[in-house]
């Protein structure tokens, strides 16, 4: 009976220990967040970041850390960065679409993801992402805007590629007339 005692105390002793500690990392978390949504507030994005990354430390699953992060790495200009901890959050979006807020974090994220790629002029890209974005948030003015705009530029810049195509095979057929003419003058 004492032996079965001490055990549920060591198991209890133990349990309160893990809970403790993950309480202590939760808490810290939350506080390294704060910080940098502080620094981000005043813009000190660079300070932002390195709060970002400490709560990612304490919790490297933490959606709220790794979206402000990419979100101080975007106003940075590391574009190539923030994308990816865009990415990371867009794997996990069956799990996100599971909340409302979830959902409209999703929404963010597809926004900022079409942002980046207009900034790139990769305009497939982002109407793609503005209208994942549009998917979730169907009443977001500002993304459906900017999915009007990519639209137009990338029909722009099609229409381009295809006269720029066409000027390229004119080239081509005036050098290959050219050739012939010459080859029939030397005949």
């Amino acid at each position: 009976m004492k032996l079965i005692r001490k055990s549920i105390v060591c198991v209890a002793v133990l349990l309160s220990g893990n809970l403790l500690s993950s309480a202590f990392a939760q808490k810290a978390e939350r506080k390294h967040v704060r910080e940098g949504n502080e620094l981000y507030k005043t813009e000190k994005y660079t300070e932002a970041e390195v709060a970002y990354r400490k709560s990612l430390d304490v919790n490297p699953r933490s959606i709220e850390g790794t979206y402000n992060l990419g979100n101080s790495l975007y106003k940075q200009d590391k574009l190539k960065e923030a994308t990816e901890q865009y990415q990371l959050l867009a794997g996990q979006e069956a799990k996100m679409k599971e909340t409302p807020e979830g959902k409209a974090r999703l929404a963010e994220i597809y926004h900022n993801m079409g942002n980046i790629s207009m900034k790139g002029k990769d305009y497939a890209q982002s109407v793609e992402a503005y209208k994942q974005s549009l998917r979730l948030n169907p009443k977001d003015d500002e993304t459906r805007y900017n999915l009007a705009l990519a639209q137009k530029l990338l029909s722009d810049q099609q229409n381009e590629d295809q006269s720029q195509d066409q000027k390229n095979e004119e080239k081509q057929e005036d050098k290959e007339n050219k050739d012939q003419q010459q080859q029939q003058q030397q005949q």
